[in-house]
């Protein structure tokens, strides 16, 4: 049976497509800084979803250093701050990881997400997650470069609110900030209303320009920082 094409992956509530795979010349391509194997592997780490109907339940984490998943108290004071936003809402979690905050979300009521993950045997990882709770029909992994996913145009839902989650590497502030920022503007605009973008930093981000807009509700868990926008509060994204 023909794979689907990525471009054209509909989101269908309790029905996703088979998920693509990295095609051979995806692996000929010069990896990057989250891209291989795990060749950085360090002892396993305890990773549980906190809330919702699998609350406790085990994720699969193999502990690579190049992975950072949110630690539980900022993820729990994140869920704490949107609760209300996602029941029934379209999930992206544009930097999956390990997966745990779009499953966490799927685990407290929302329809379905998408997660993106350049790293591919991590990509396989949320799969295996997502199998183990028996979620396949409610999520998708496109692995691969998040921005290179976004310029093909993927077909998003406009019936549902969006919980946009954008928790990149630290250093992504730095080195690809206009990447970043032209993402998360693209979205916001395709974004239907009562949407909701969560973003993660460390402290050495500066977030005086955001402030400044008077539009985000900014939270410090050191080292992390959290920034929570609704769409439609006012100004998106400060002038670069």
């Amino acid at each position: 049976m023909a794979r689907p094409n990525p471009r054209k992956a509909q989101f269908i509530p309790n029905h996703f497509p088979a998920e693509s795979k990295p095609s051979s010349s995806a692996g000929s391509r010069k990896a990057g800084r989250n891209v291989g194997t795990y060749s950085q592997e360090v002892d396993p780490v305890g990773l549980r979803i906190i809330g919702g109907k699998f609350r406790g339940s085990k994720l699969s984490y193999l502990g690579d250093r190049r992975l950072r998943p949110m630690k539980d108290r900022v993820r729990e004071a994140a869920f704490n701050l949107i609760h209300s936003y996602v029941k029934d809402s379209f999930v992206l979690d544009l930097f999956g990881g390990t997966g745990a905050l779009g499953l966490e979300a799927l685990s407290r009521g929302a329809a379905a997400c998408v997660f993106t993950e350049q790293h591919f045997p991590t990509a396989r990882i949320i799969r295996q997650n997502i199998e183990s709770l028996n979620l396949q029909n409610q999520a998708q992994v496109f692995p691969g470069d998040v921005f290179l996913w976004y310029k093909k145009s993927p077909e998003l839902p406009k019936n549902h609110p969006w919980l946009v989650f954008c928790s990149p590497p630290y250093f992504f502030f730095n080195e690809r900030q206009e990447d970043v920022f032209g993402l998360l503007k693209s979205l916001h605009e395709q974004a239907p209303e009562k949407s909701v973008f969560v973003l993660e930093s460390d402290t050495t981000f500066d977030w005086s320009p955001f402030e400044n807009l008077k539009t985000w509700d900014i939270r410090v868990y050191p080292p992390a920082v959290l920034g929570i926008y609704h769409k439609n509060s006012g100004p998106f994204l400060p002038e670069t």
